[in-house]
């Protein structure tokens, strides 16, 4: 294991600046998940750490050594791409050991470490396939055995469930955190999906245009947005802003706290005219998608859903944000 250190990153590419002075620090064993849209520069930043792109300027850390310019096989890192980058001649026996075979490692040793690994991953049956005999979620699988096998001080994964369903995603989800309770190794996840982001990380770095907008668990991020961006960011169904309900500030309203039908509690706050155009039933609960004069908002809602038309709603608990710079207002 290891810690990572970020003290004043940039990144540019000739005149075009791609990451702007990032500070952060990454604790020994800590799953932190880097998120944000596309373009943000968090896939940068993980390359960055592989020693796949280099520093425009500032120091980069793994525990206590400086690699600005050390070599990508001199870091001890792994990384597991979008792309699964299999060998598409070789096993999955011989892709997961190759890193291995490169190092002289005993053949004994390499398949007691393949064996465990495929074993954790339930590949144990598909060693002698080749990629092109595999399922997504199975070379996805095959990508992450072979990481694990090289017991590496930092773990970075990019994008790597962006390319499969979303019941393989669930599934490769719960296996990554269950790998990281096992190992207790450092971890760096990018992805662009906030769900992904709030269900494996220990600590969420949100990033948007190279700038880090704000750091911290998910709920901390979702309960105390530093800013507009994040608050909008973090969160399913996002949170809805009103600019009509209170001139002096924006208003962000998480779907939860809109208050429809036997939630609305007398007195706490007035009752807001709204018409439900569109309802999206899940079982358990729905989402009311409601037109709020010329405002959008969403509210959660458990039990059969109302039906379309007129409706009252009151909000609970909000966040102000300023007009112009989107920055919080406590």
């Amino acid at each position: 294991m290891a810690s990572l250190s970020f003290r004043g990153i940039q990144k540019s590419y000739d005149q075009v600046q791609v990451l702007h002075r990032i500070d952060l620090e990454v604790a020994s064993g800590e799953f932190l998940v880097l998120v944000g849209p596309s373009g943000c520069g968090k896939s940068t930043l993980l390359r960055m750490i592989a020693g796949l792109e280099a520093v425009t300027d500032g120091e980069l850390y793994i525990g206590d050594r400086r690699v600005n310019d050390v070599a990508p096989r001199e870091r001890d890192v792994a990384m597991v791409f979008q792309s699964y980058a299999l060998y598409p001649h070789m096993t999955v026996r011989e892709n997961m050991g190759f890193a291995l075979s490169l190092q002289k490692r005993p053949r004994a040793e390499i398949a007691s470490m393949v064996g465990e690994a495929a074993q954790m991953l339930a590949l144990g049956s598909l060693l002698d396939r080749y990629p092109k005999e595999l399922s997504g979620g199975q070379r996805q699988r095959v990508a992450m055995g072979r990481a694990i096998v090289r017991r590496p001080k930092v773990f970075l994964f990019d994008e790597p469930l962006s390319n499969l369903d979303a019941s393989l995603r669930t599934q490769l989800r719960v296996e990554l955190k269950r790998l990281h309770q096992r190992f207790g190794t450092t971890m760096v996840y990018v992805t662009h999906d906030q769900v992904e982001a709030m269900t494996l990380a220990d600590r969420i770095a949100v990033m948007n245009g190279g700038h880090l907008q704000q750091v911290g668990t998910p709920q901390e991020l979702y309960d105390d947005p530093a800013n507009r961006f994040v608050a909008g960011f973090m969160g399913s169904p996002a949170m809805s802003f009103l600019t009509s309900v209170d001139p002096a500030a924006v208003l962000g309203v998480r779907p939860h706290e809109v208050r429809v039908g036997a939630r609305i509690q007398p007195g706490d706050g007035p009752l807001l005219d709204a018409v439900v155009e569109v309802v999206e039933t899940l079982g358990f609960e729905s989402h009311l998608h409601l037109r709020l004069g010329a405002e959008a908002l969403v509210a959660r809602v458990e039990g059969p859903p109302p039906g379309l038309g007129p409706i009252q709603v009151q909000l609970g608990r909000v966040c102000r944000f300023h007009k112009e710079s989107g920055e919080r207002l406590r």
